[in-house]
C-alpha cells in the first residue's frame, strides 16, 4: 500500500486556519442570532446515526450515499450524517413530541457527503438552518423564507434573489386540469425538470409545454402560469406564491420557476432556492414538507437549510486586520481598554517579539494604536 503523506487531507476536506476559522464562528453566529430572534430554539444532533435509521428517514438513500463505518460498540453499521434536517425532524417527532406546535427549532453544524458535486468539490460541508414543525401554511412559508434572507443579509450578503418552485405542479394539474396516465406523471415531471420540449412532445404531454415558459422574473412569470391555468387548478397555489411574494417585499429578487425540481424531490406544494450576486452556486434552499412520525403518520413541517462556506471565504478575504501589537511591559489595564475598544491585542513576551512577524498591523505606541 502506497504510504499517505501526514501533511495531506483525503479529497473534498480541508483545514481552515486562524482568519477563515474566525470568519466561519461570526458568519455561523450573525445567522443563528436571527433566528433565534424569531424564536428558533437551538437542538444540537449527533454527528452519526444508525445507518438503517437515518438512511429511512433520508426518504430512502441508499447506503452508498453514506459514509457508513461498524460500531465496536454496538456492532451496529452507523453512518455520519450527510442533512441535518432529517435529524431534526426525529429530534421533533420523539423526544420533542409533546412540545407545543408550531415547533421552531434551528441547527448548525458539519454534514459529510461520501462524494463531491460539480460545483462545490468539498465534502464536508457547514449546514444550519431552521425548522417549523407542525405547519405548512402561507403564513409559515412567508416567515421561513424571510428568515433565511435576514439570515443571509446579517452575514453580509447582498443582491439575494429567491427562486420559487411547485414541486407538486405536475400532480395537481395531471388530477384533473392536464390529465396524465399515473405511469406518465414521473416522465413528465422529469422532462420538465430537464427543460426538454422534446421530451414532453414524445410522451404525448405537449399540454406541459408552456409551463417551460412560465420562469423567470416572478411578476411576468406567475401571470404566464396563471394563464395556463386556465381552469383554476393552480389558483390556490398561484395566491400563496404571490402572498409569499408579497410579505418579502423589496428585500430581495424573486423569481420563479415552477417546473424545478432538483433538490425538491421530498417538498410538498413549496419550495425555494436562495441565490446571491458573486456566488456561482445555491447559499441554500427550502420548503414545505411532511415526517414521519413513530406511530405510522406525518407532520407537516415547513423550514430552510443554508450552506455558507463559500460566503465565509469572501468574508474572510475582506476582514480588516485589527491586530494590536503590545509593546513588553504594556499594563494590562491599557491592553484590557483596547480591547474593549474592539481591537485584538497580541503582547509581546519578550523583546525578540515583532509586530509584522506577529501579523498585527497596529501597534501600541504612547497609549494609541498607530498603523505599522
Amino acid at each position: 500500500m502506497t504510504s499517505i503523506s501526514p501533511d495531506l487531507l483525503p479529497e473534498g476536506f480541508r483545514d481552515r486556519l486562524p482568519v477563515q476559522a474566525e470568519a466561519a464562528v461570526r458568519v455561523a453566529r450573525a445567522m443563528l442570532d436571527v433566528m433565534a430572534s424569531h424564536g428558533y430554539g437551538r437542538v444540537s444532533p449527533a454527528i452519526a446515526e444508525f445507518e438503517a435509521s437515518l438512511s429511512a428517514r433520508s426518504g430512502g438513500a441508499t447506503r452508498n450515499s453514506l459514509l457508513r463505518f461498524t460500531d465496536p460498540v454496538s456492532g451496529h453499521t452507523l453512518a455520519l450524517r450527510g442533512d441535518i434536517t432529517v435529524q431534526v425532524g426525529r429530534i421533533a417527532t420523539t423526544r420533542m413530541a409533546d412540545a407545543p406546535r408550531p415547533l421552531r427549532l434551528c441547527y448548525h453544524g458539519q454534514i459529510l457527503r461520501l462524494r463531491a458535486r460539480q460545483l462545490r468539490p468539498e465534502r464536508e460541508i457547514t449546514q444550519l438552518g431552521a425548522e417549523l414543525i407542525g405547519n405548512d401554511s402561507v403564513a409559515a412559508a412567508s416567515e421561513i423564507v424571510t428568515v433565511a434572507v435576514e439570515a443571509l443579509e446579517s452575514a453580509g450578503v447582498k443582491d439575494i434573489t429567491v427562486d420559487f418552485t411547485l414541486p407538486d405542479l405536475v400532480e395537481t394539474l395531471a388530477a384533473k386540469a392536464l390529465p396524465l396516465s399515473p405511469e406518465k406523471i414521473d416522465a413528465v415531471r422529469s422532462e420538465l425538470d430537464m427543460k426538454d420540449a422534446g421530451g414532453l412532445s414524445a410522451l404525448g404531454a405537449d399540454a406541459y409545454l408552456p409551463l417551460l415558459a412560465a420562469t423567470g422574473p416572478f411578476a411576468e412569470a406567475v401571470q404566464k402560469l396563471r394563464a395556463i391555468d386556465a381552469g383554476g387548478a393552480l389558483a390556490s397555489r398561484i395566491g400563496a406564491l404571490e402572498a409569499i411574494a408579497e410579505s418579502l417585499g423589496d428585500r430581495a429578487t424573486i423569481t420563479l420557476d415552477p417546473t424545478e425540481r432538483h433538490g425538491f424531490e421530498y417538498q410538498s406544494w413549496f419550495g425555494f432556492t436562495l441565490f446571491a450576486k458573486g456566488y456561482t452556486a445555491a447559499l441554500g434552499r427550502g420548503g414545505t414538507y411532511a415526517i414521519a412520525r413513530t406511530d405510522g403518520g406525518v407532520e407537516v413541517a415547513t423550514g430552510f437549510s443554508l450552506y455558507p462556506d463559500p460566503l465565509i471565504d469572501i468574508v474572510a478575504e475582506k476582514d480588516e486586520n485589527r491586530r494590536l501589537f503590545l509593546p513588553k511591559g504594556t499594563l494590562a489595564s491599557k491592553a484590557a481598554q483596547m480591547r474593549s475598544e474592539g481591537w485584538i491585542t497580541v503582547a509581546a513576551l519578550d523583546e525578540s517579539d515583532n509586530a509584522q512577524a506577529l501579523d498585527c498591523a497596529y501597534v501600541l505606541t504612547n497609549g494609541r494604536a498607530e498603523p505599522i
